[in-house]
């Protein structure tokens, strides 16, 4: 199934033809694995990287099926990267607190539940982590311009053509494919591949000091 989404709003379901089966769908994520762009993908690695030297804050934030790999992306980064008693990498998921999410959808307006949340918190050199599948999630896309106003580095997973998001993220993985389902899987891969990255420079720092200092 071929999509070219114009809004947030949610997709069909995308999925190889009726019959084609489990091979069908492999054969289909062979195809993506051969045109990712990896070059994207450790510049990703690098803006956290240099986040964690600075001791900058990282937020996290998509919808649905995103906002679970939000939460699962704040764990991997935020615990995952604890290593010998390590300095921490502060790291905050937006889909996680549900009252206040639901308080600034019924409030105010669904498209300011992540923007909201950023406000308080996100300053200069923080870096702001958007998963859309479509990149055109409204709350997604008002979330990035706070953050871009705000002077943080803005980085982002999407899918398709790269929607609204990719103008308005420094680094944006864009996953080379028309299928939610494929895109999903990927953007899971994308961040366990960076959170890999990522663990291996700490540990490799902590190794050659006691503490990793902080830079301007």
């Amino acid at each position: 199934m071929t999509a070219s989404p114009t809004s947030g709003r949610a997709l069909p379901f995308s999925a190889p033809s009726p019959g084609s089966g489990s091979q069908q769908y492999f054969r289909m994520f062979s195809e993506v694995l051969h045109n990712l762009p990896h070059h994207r993908i450790d510049e990703i690695t690098d803006i956290l990287w240099q986040a964690y030297q600075r001791d900058r804050a990282l937020f996290v934030f998509g919808n649905g099926g995103s906002a679970a790999l939000a939460s699962h992306s704040a764990c991997d980064f935020g615990k995952g990267t604890v290593i010998n008693g390590n300095r921490r990498f502060r790291v905050m998921s937006l889909t996680d607190n549900v009252p206040l999410l639901t308080a600034w959808a019924n409030d105010h307006h669904y498209s300011e539940v992540f923007a909201e949340q950023l406000r308080p918190f996100i300053g200069h050199n923080d870096v702001a982590f958007a998963i859309s599948g479509s990149g055109n999630s409204e709350n997604v896309l008002r979330a990035l311009q706070i953050a871009r106003e705000t002077g943080a580095r803005t980085i982002g997973l999407t899918g398709f053509q790269g929607g609204k998001m990719k103008f308005l993220c420094d680094v944006c993985v864009i996953v080379p494919s028309d299928c939610m389902q494929l895109i999903e899987d990927y953007h899971v891969a994308v961040t366990h591949a960076v959170f890999i990255s990522l663990r291996h420079k700490i540990a490799e720092a902590a190794d050659q000091a006691d503490e990793i200092p902080h830079e301007p």
